[in-house]
């Protein structure tokens, strides 16, 4: 199992946390242990993984037996970081969305291209995307197409899940998928109608964007000063928020003022330090080998002396007006 699984921008991220001997250092998303076996073989670290996904888990038990005393995996949501790991950090590496193994299992239901049950819940829990499309009034069916899909025709979609519904109950991903592509032409790039749709979905079934503004603060709180922060996102939504959190705490380009302003309009010293102003991608090579590489970014920032700020609380998702 821990083979399925490519890690992204992998180099780059053990060089953004910097491991020495002695750190600890949180992989908050585990998943199939990609960054956590690199860290460990960079420096005589320590490693806590974190993750909601049993299997993810699973994968975490063999890491320990292989590694006895320098890692330990924790089930739960990556957002409570500080609380489940109960000591300071000197890294945290984030690597936002679904992972691999969980797009090619059918069984997991995020994928559009095989059928499968339509659940897309990473840890289990909660509603499944089953459970939405099925009893989600349409007007919040679009809304959340479009706030966590960007998909345009987000009221089109909603209407055909809506009637489609009443004929008989939305159970699989090839049926959902279908529903959709019969609405939403195929775009000139090639990417599936389905695509925009699909993702929405499990974004709001795993309150991923919910999770990402907790886990941010999590592991502002729970790093030493010095200590270095590492995001990899895959989508606009999740790359504008880690942007807009790194780029508060810091104040605007990461300069070196004393004080920043907060988003209550208090002045607050800053918590972090850009690493680098701009975000780092994945070079040709990686890209050929790893297609999922294609839209990753890395942002990072080093931990200040500064106090952490207050929790900004966000919600789920950022509303915006529903196309037609």
């Amino acid at each position: 199992m821990s083979g399925a699984h490519i890690p992204v921008l992998l180099n780059e991220i053990v060089a953004a946390v910097a491991p020495r001997d002695g750190d600890l250092i949180v992989d908050g998303t585990f998943g199939r242990g990609g960054y956590a076996r690199g860290l460990l073989a960079a420096a005589d670290c320590r490693v806590v993984g974190i993750d909601r996904d049993p299997e993810a888990v699973a994968e975490g038990r063999r890491l320990e037996a292989e590694q006895p005393g320098r890692f330990r995996i924790i089930e739960g949501r990556f957002g409570a970081m500080d609380a489940l790991v109960g000591e300071q950090a000197d890294g945290v590496v984030l690597d936002l969305g679904v992972s691999s193994p969980q797009l090619d299992d059918p069984a997991r239901g995020f994928s559009f291209r095989a059928d499968g049950p339509l659940d897309m819940r990473m840890g289990r829990d909660g509603q499944s995307a089953a459970d939405v499309v099925n009893v989600m009034a349409e007007d919040d069916l679009a809304n959340v197409i479009y706030d966590f899909g960007e998909e345009r025709l987000s009221r089109r979609v909603a209407r055909a899940i809506v009637a489609a519904r009443k004929e008989a109950r939305i159970e699989r991903t090839l049926q959902l998928a279908e529903i959709v592509r019969r609405v939403v032409p195929r775009s000139k790039d090639g990417i599936d109608p389905a695509t925009r749709t699909f993702q929405a979905l499990r974004l709001w079934v795993n309150e991923e964007l919910t999770e990402l503004d907790h886990g941010l603060s999590g592991a502002e709180r729970l790093l030493r000063p010095g200590g270095r922060l590492a995001v990899v996102t895959f989508h606009s939504l999740e790359d504008r928020r880690v942007k807009r959190f790194l780029a508060e705490r810091s104040g605007a380009g990461g300069g070196v003022s004393r004080h920043v302003a907060a988003p209550g309009g208090e002045t607050r010293a800053p918590s972090f330090r850009l690493a680098a102003k701009r975000s780092v991608t994945a070079g040709e090579t990686e890209t050929r080998s790893n297609p999922r590489a294609r839209s990753a970014r890395l942002r990072s920032a080093i931990r200040s002396e500064a106090p952490a700020w207050p929790p900004v609380g966000r919600g789920g998702g950022e509303r915006g007006r529903v196309a037609a």
